[in-house]
This record gives structure tokens, sequence and C-alpha cells, in this order.
């Protein structure tokens, strides 16, 4: 009997890494007079003292949208890479816990797993990241409904390309993109993957980086990252709320209100953009899954760590169901 490959709703393709988080004693932030670019300040040359320490294993934007999408009820799988050292057993053995499918987590010998370390202070946070140089390969991921695409290491062009190369034999499959730090970096040699995106996630800041413009019109911003490929973009602005356009229809989502102030604001954007693609994998509308984003958003930030506060779907949709009068999308 042939063994048919087990077929997924969503098969996340990223890095995944270790979170180290600093929780900083002694800092300062120091921001322009508009208070957007912030610079954080530490002493120079001297012992800084620290609060705590937490270690989050088994995350990263992909990891974080899997484990997202297999709590809200999807079968979902992870196509990354790992180290063989202990983060890397502990990655795996963290996602089957979480039911994400690992077969498709290649280990290499003689290498390190990711291992990030997280500066929080005052709910906000600072990454220094370091990717691995891991030799990228695509596997026979079979025909997903979705595969969700984000943050990989410098070395990610001709990896991409593999991916391109699977999206347009596979036209059944859909596409959503997340770009991470080094893909935002190769803008122009991953073009072919935008022009396959069915939904492109990026915030404010990230979508003027994109398209080299500089513009704080969010509507100026949407159609300047739409005429790059992707049938729908999605720009959250943080606490401001989130934006959505196909070229037809724009819409605006405020943030679903915190219960108490945030704690740590690592994962708040995998959570909305994995929460908008399970709704839409489940058939919702756009403003159906401009509601259901920020709500999963809502409750990552009232944890250390991008995971410990993802929601099942009973629990989103009771908090939807509990939602203010005016927590609706609105046509701009």
């Amino acid at each position: 009997m042939e063994n048919k490959k087990p077929s997924f709703d969503i098969v996340a393709i990223g890095d995944i890494v270790t979170d180290a988080f600093i929780e900083l004693k002694d800092a300062e932030v120091h921001c322009d007079i508009n208070h957007e670019q912030c610079m954080l300040s530490m002493r120079f040359g001297d012992k800084i003292p620290y609060k705590d320490v937490v270690i989050a294993p088994a995350v990263g934007n992909s990891p974080n949208a899997a484990v997202a999408a297999a709590r809200l009820g999807l079968k979902t799988a992870l196509v990354t890479d790992v180290g063989d050292d202990e983060h890397g057993k502990e990655d795996i053995a963290r996602l089957k816990k979480e039911n994400v499918d690992t077969s498709f987590v290649s280990t290499h010998k003689e290498m390190k797993s990711n291992y990030h370390y997280v500066l929080r202070f005052n709910a906000e946070r600072t990454i220094l990241i370091k990717h691995e140089e891991y030799p990228y390969a695509f596997p026979d991921v079979g025909s997903p409904s979705w595969i969700y695409l984000s943050s990989v290491g410098e070395n990610l062009v001709p990896y991409h390309t593999e991916i391109v190369k699977y999206l347009t034999a596979h036209p059944e499959t859909r596409l959503a993109f997340q770009p991470g730090t080094f893909q935002m970096k190769n803008t122009e040699a991953l073009l072919p993957v935008y022009q396959l995106t069915d939904i492109l996630f990026c915030n404010k800041e990230e979508s003027q980086h994109i398209t080299k413009n500089n513009s704080a019109d969010i509507k100026v911003l949407l159609e300047a990252v739409r005429a790059m490929g992707p049938k729908l973009v999605v720009i959250t602005d943080g606490p401001k709320g989130a934006y959505a356009g196909n070229g037809k229809e724009t819409w605006f989502m405020p943030m679903y209100p915190d219960p108490a102030p945030p704690v740590e604001r690592t994962g708040a954007g995998d959570a909305f953009s994995a929460t908008f693609t399970v709704a839409r994998a489940l058939g919702k509308t756009i403003p159906e899954a401009l509601s259901w984003g920020p709500i999963n958003s809502m409750s990552v930030v009232q944890h250390i760590g991008a995971q410990v506060g993802l929601l099942t779907r009973e629990q989103l949709e009771k908090h939807l169901a509990n939602a203010p009068a005016d927590y609706k999308p609105q046509q701009i």
C-alpha cells in the first residue's frame, strides 16, 4: 500500500531559536522629539545589574505561527533547522508537545542551534540575534493548504528559489509571508516570493523599509507593498491598530484592549499574523480575520515569551464574544 504524506492545513517555514529574556534593571531610553526613534542606553565598560532571566525554547516567527495554528485546531508542521545539541533536542521536544509535526525538522551535526538574547526594559524589548548558516533545503511537504514563510538566516536566496519553484508547481497552496530581518535586506532578490504571496504581513516601519517609502500614510504604504505583488497586505501599527488592503477595499482594526499593562511584547506580531492566517484558512472573511488577530496579540503580551499566551479557539471566541462594542473592523 502506498504511504501518502499527511495533508497539513499550514506548514510554517523559518528558523527556530531559544530566547533568553534578560530583564534589565539599570538602563535608559532616549527618543527623538516624535518619540519614534528610540535608543536603549547602558553604561559602557561597566557591570550592569539585571533583575531576572527567563528561557523560552522553540520560538521564532515561524515556530510561533505553527504553535498558534496548532492551538487553534489546525494540522500544522514546521520546516526548520537545528544543531545537534541540547537546545535543538529541546526545540523538537517542545514542538511535539504543542502538536506541531516535526517530520521536516533537520538536525545538523557539528552545528549549533540558534540562540538569541532579548533585553527587556519597560515592557519593550531589544533582541540580539544570530542565525546559524544552515545548509537550507526545502523538503517535500506535500500539498498543504497554506505555507507560512518567515525569518531565516542570511544565506537565504537559494532556499527561497526552491520555495518559489514549489509554489509555482503547487498553485493550490497559498502563501502567507511575514518577512524577517534578512529577508527584508534582500527584497529585490526575493521579489518572486512577493509576487506569489497571498497575504503579506509587516509593521509600519517594516513596510517603509521594504518599499523604501517614508510616507506616514498607511494607505500609501499598503499600496506600495501591494504593488510588489501580494494580493492582500496587512500592516500593524502597534497599539494604534492594524490595516489591511487588497487594492479594492481597505480596513482598519483597533487593538483588543489589554486587561492589564503589557508584560512583554515579543511575539505579538507573530500571534496577530498567524491568527489572521488561521482565520483565512478556516474560510473567514478579511474583516473577520482582522477581528481574530489582535485577540491573540493581547493575550501574548500578558506573558514573558512568544507562546505562553497563545489561545485555543474556544478561548479566542470567548474573548471575541466579550469584546467592547467598538471592537469592529472599519472600512476606510
